[in-house]
């Protein structure tokens, strides 16, 4: 029986048993990152006593980074390292980052967040369209497939906040991080053990041997690429810590994306080009999606710690609650979407798009609300759990169905690199995310930026909170109202857009062509 043919018959659930195999990998990989993450923001302004202002500065150029990467990661697997060696490389660089957070020295701090972002490059695109490369293009189960991957992304997603917040808590940061480094090792012990049982057959190795093999200056091309990833630690680690001139680099990098865009559009037949097209307003809603719903991480984890009443959770364990609920609602979406497509009453991406979009805006006016039942500026957990469900089926209309999409609208040749371009949206979304997390920060003198005029109006109406009036009532209920007047105001602007977006999600879908 020869490889191809076996690799075929190698079925778990009607899916490619490589799947499985790669949502393990993805599932230590992401309990290593959100490990992190949970940790980050509260151990910037709690252990470093950085102020809130520059906490979230440095965590949202962080989580910005560690998305613009993987645009050229991809580029760099479909050039020369191919899937495998992506994905290795990758791993052990994001597992650098997690051990040496636990020195606590500044140039140590700022070493670790460049090394993940170097190696989230390598490993987040690659093992995403890994997946994609199981299936058949017109495999009507590919959907499901991706949303049962994440599943394994948020499972590690749900489980790292919850445990190394414990060890942090009881033992100390670093415990917790190094949990987190640990998650990343165990990821690529499961993804070694795929390739040693041959269950990717001849998938994800290098693609051009010569051209990986070709020495100059007595390195092979192979090699380049891994000093080439070494020397652009220190400088993603400037990036990081000078995060004010972060906006130079979004110039630099969508000149770069749109001139690669435009050149790969003019060498494609008008079907080819109208898809192309179709993945860039993906990446643009998918920046939109993004921009708001992660305040997850940043203002929503210091709205927890400082303006809700937490029971059975520590602030930076709040942050499982959305991984938690996508762990229990993604195999029913996935059988929903499967069921849909049986009965052809599948909506299209365009669709959930903005419907997802819609959700999302839901979800904060939700958080924005919890203002009306506040007790001494502490408000109900009911509503962050609430707005967080919603945020979360918001998010399996649109994020995993994006990933999907990436697959069957690139050109194959072009593959890594438009999957790359809809990473980047995490990019951009996580740069104006920090800009929106900023607006609620309490600055003595500076009013709350929707505090007048309609928008205040609106914030008003919304939280029954009025601003002149909660002066008078303290440090405590000014933090509250700038958390839930910056809710309040975007989760209705992510509704309008959402239902533009349903709108002309025929055009859309025209551009699509046979794509669902």
């Amino acid at each position: 029986m020869n490889t191809a043919t076996s690799l075929q018959e190698k079925k778990t659930f009607g899916h490619p048993r490589g799947l499985f195999y790669l949502f393990f990998a993805e599932l230590w990989e992401r309990f290593s990152f959100y490990g992190m993450k949970a940790l980050l923001i509260l151990y910037m302004t709690k252990q470093l006593l950085f102020s809130d202002t520059m906490s979230i500065g440095i965590f949202a150029a962080y989580m910005s980074l560690v998305y613009v990467t993987p645009t050229f990661g991809g580029i760099l697997a479909d050039k020369v390292l191919g899937f495998r060696k992506s994905i290795f490389l990758g791993g052990i660089l994001m597992a650098v980052g997690h051990f040496l957070l636990t020195i606590e020295q500044p140039i140590f701090f700022y070493l670790s967040l460049a090394f993940i972002i170097v190696g989230n490059g390598f490993f987040k695109p690659n093992i995403s369209t890994f997946v994609g490369s199981l299936y058949d293009k017109d495999d009507v189960k590919k959907d499901s497939g991706f949303t049962i991957f994440y599943m394994g992304i948020n499972i590690g997603g749900a489980v790292a906040p919850l445990l190394c917040a414990w060890l942090a808590e009881v033992y100390g940061w670093h415990y917790g991080f190094m949990a987190a480094g640990l998650g990343m090792l165990l990821g690529l012990v499961v993804f070694q053990k795929g390739i040693k049982d041959e269950i990717f057959g001849r998938k994800g190795l290098v693609p051009d041997v010569d051209f990986y093999s070709f020495k100059k200056y007595g390195f092979s091309r192979g090699n380049w690429v891994v000093i080439l990833a070494v020397v652009l630690v220190p400088v993603f680690a400037l990036f990081v810590r000078y995060y004010q001139y972060e906006h130079y680099l979004i110039w630099i990098t969508s000149f770069i994306i749109v001139g690669a865009l435009v050149k790969i559009c003019l060498g494609l037949a008008s079907q080819a080009r109208n898809k192309v097209i179709a993945a860039s307003y993906f990446t643009v809603l998918m920046t939109v999606f993004w921009a708001i719903f992660e305040q997850a991480g940043s203002s929503l984890t210091l709205f927890a710690d400082r303006n809700v009443s937490l029971i059975g959770l520590n602030a930076a364990q709040t942050n499982s609650i959305n991984s938690g609920f996508i762990i229990f609602l993604a195999i029913p979406f996935s059988l929903a979407w499967s069921y849909l497509a049986k009965k052809k009453m599948n909506p299209n991406s365009a669709i959930k798009s903005g419907i997802g979009l819609l959700l999302l805006g839901v979800g904060f006016v939700v958080f924005s609300l919890s203002a009306r039942e506040a007790v001494d500026a502490m408000t109900p957990m009911w509503y962050l759990v609430l707005g967080y469900l919603i945020l979360t089926i918001g998010e399996l209309f649109i994020s995993p169905i994006g990933l999907s999409k990436m697959t069957e609208l690139s050109p194959l040749k072009y593959i890594s690199f438009i999957m790359g371009v809809f990473f980047t949206s995490s990019f951009y979304g996580h740069y104006f995310a920090g800009k929106i997390a900023g607006m609620t920060a309490v600055s003595e003198g500076v009013d709350s930026p929707f505090s007048k005029g309609i928008m205040g109006d609106l914030v008003e109406y919304i939280t029954s909170l009025n601003y002149d009036s909660v002066l008078a009532l303290g440090e405590s209920t000014t933090q509250l109202y700038s958390y839930v007047s910056v809710y309040a105001v975007f989760g209705v602007l992510s509704i309008l857009i959402g239902v533009l977006v349903l709108a002309i999600s025929p055009i859309v879908k025209k551009l699509m062509g046979e794509v669902h």
